[in-house]
């Protein structure tokens, strides 16, 4: 019998609003996930249990009490760490910031708050965001819930390890380099990268650049939808968030849920291994090309084709480090032993550049965004892509040094099935496709149009729907009873500490 932790917050939602469902009885089910699973991953790493459980029989008061309801009314959300919740303890997986409790809630959590969710605890990340391997010397590693040896990928990986364990129905991420996507391909779950300005945020440095988003994750598309209506916000703090979406004026709720259904045969779709330039396993390339072959008949049409992502790999390097001084040269400069390698690797690498290194990333993101524009105008719908270049690999390793005996340019160079869709500022999600070779789970990327987020989300969903009870296809569910027993992930060698 289903639990009501692993229900779809889409369904627990419907439930709790024709009193079927107790958000006391739903949020006491995610904290006995939470006691038996978490354990033997780390995905959830401060706890607000005291306050949820108010905040459950507050809701469940709402509900006998026949007040409006708000669209995540009673749902648990886990927190990504890189977000400040009031109250709670919000490291950004820094021993800088080992006792930081902010006094005030990121606008976006705020949104969620506001729209009825209740806030469960924080979920792991990596220090500062760098990297898309899970590790920190606050909390610890975090385990992949289909092999705790594996990596959750990140830097959301906690929140896609807490959503395939049952821990919690939604989970709030960031992506900058594929950091929604990545984990959601690791872990067999969906994370949605969306247009830039969407979900507005305050704690944008470099005002008008497109590399960092906040966004939802869930473990269906529906529910991703559900949860990013809630988190969308026209904010003027957010020098991107006036954006015009699809031809529609400013973006609304209702744009994003319901989803509307999509007839996928109307769709002209391109299909790409490796965008051109990508390192991707062998395997991951094999896997790709069958569920392609499986959802060619789904589609009007499918092109084996990229658009020129020529100089990608050049400009998102220069453009990240630029990121990085602004947020961290000063913690380099004051206090390097309290900083890990990927942070001062990436402000190091930044002093060394100049303003016409950096004129030039800027004109190869520029012209490389033309290129796509003239690609999806002469008649692409849909980008498909693998949403990451390898397998799971042990959490242990701190980055994949070399793909299939090629050497990789960065540590975070192995993430460039995302961080080129990064530098377009177009939509895109990662949807779980069954089991890769080694058996562990597969993620699609599909990217829209500039603006297209409402084309993305119902294509993902007319995707899930098509591919729903198929073993080969449907979404790979973790051992739940296995991870109940596996030993604490805490007791493996190397688990706290940046390498």
């Amino acid at each position: 019998m289903t639990e009501p932790c692993d229900l779809t917050a889409t369904e627990a939602r419907r439930l709790i609003g024709i009193k079927r469902l107790s958000p006391v009885e739903l949020l006491d089910s995610c904290l006995a996930r939470i006691d038996a699973v978490n354990p033997a991953i780390n995905a959830m790493v401060a706890m607000d249990t005291e306050r949820a459980k108010a905040g459950a029989k507050a809701a469940e008061a709402a509900v006998m009490a026949g007040e409006p309801l708000g669209a995540l009314h009673g749902l648990p959300i886990g927190i990504k760490d890189l977000e400040d919740t009031a109250g709670l303890v919000t490291t950004f997986g820094s021993p800088l910031f080992r006792d930081n409790v902010p006094t005030k809630d990121l606008g976006s959590v705020a949104r969620l708050k506001a729209a009825g969710g209740i806030v469960l605890g924080k979920t792991n990340t990596p220090e500062f965001g760098a990297g898309a391997n899970t590790r920190n010397a606050v909390y610890g590693a975090t385990g992949n819930p289909h092999d705790p040896t594996r990596s959750a990928a990140g830097s959301s990986g906690g929140s896609g390890a807490a959503l395939a364990a049952g821990m919690a129905p939604l989970c709030s991420g960031s992506d900058t380099g594929g950091s929604l996507r990545n984990p959601a391909a690791f872990n067999g779950i969906v994370g949605y990268r969306p247009s830039a300005g969407l979900v507005s945020s305050e704690r944008r440095q470099l005002g008008w650049s497109v590399l960092s988003v906040l966004g939802p994750m869930a473990r269906n598309t529906p529910d991703v939808a559900l949860m990013l209506s809630a988190m969308i916000a026209d904010d003027p703090t957010d020098p991107l968030s006036y954006t015009v979406h699809g031809g529609v004026g400013r973006a609304r709720p209702s744009d994003y849920f319901p989803l509307p259904e999509l007839d996928l045969s109307s769709l002209r779709v391109a299909a790409t291994e490796d965008f051109g330039l990508a390192l991707v396993e062998k395997g991951v390339r094999e896997t790709f090309r069958s569920r392609v072959a499986a959802l060619e008949p789904l589609f009007g049409r499918v092109d084996r084709t990229t658009p020129d992502c020529s100089g990608a790999n050049e400009a998102f390097e220069i453009l990240r480090a630029m990121n990085f001084l602004a947020g961290h040269a000063e913690k380099v400069a004051k206090t390097p032993e309290m900083v890990g390698p990927n942070v001062r690797a990436n402000v190091e690498e930044g002093l060394r550049y100049t303003l016409a290194d950096g004129a030039r990333a800027s004109s190869l993101q520029t012209a490389m965004y033309l290129r796509w524009q003239r690609f999806f105008a002469e008649g692409t719908d849909l980008i498909l892509s693998p949403a990451i270049t390898v397998s799971p690999r042990p959490w242990s390793e701190l980055y994949p040094a070399e793909i299939d005996g090629q050497k990789t340019r960065t540590y975070f160079h192995w993430l460039a099935m995302a961080y080129i869709v990064t530098l377009t500022g177009h939509p895109a999600i990662s949807i779980p496709l069954g089991r890769d070779e080694k058996g562990m789970p597969f993620g699609l990327q599909i990217v829209g149009p500039r603006g297209g987020d409402a084309l993305v989300l119902r294509a993902a969903a007319a995707i899930e729907a098509a591919v729903a009870g198929d073993a080969t296809l449907s979404r790979p569910i973790p051992d739940i009873a296995a991870l109940a027993k596996a030993p604490p992930i805490s007791s493996m060698p190397g688990f706290l500490g940046f390498d």
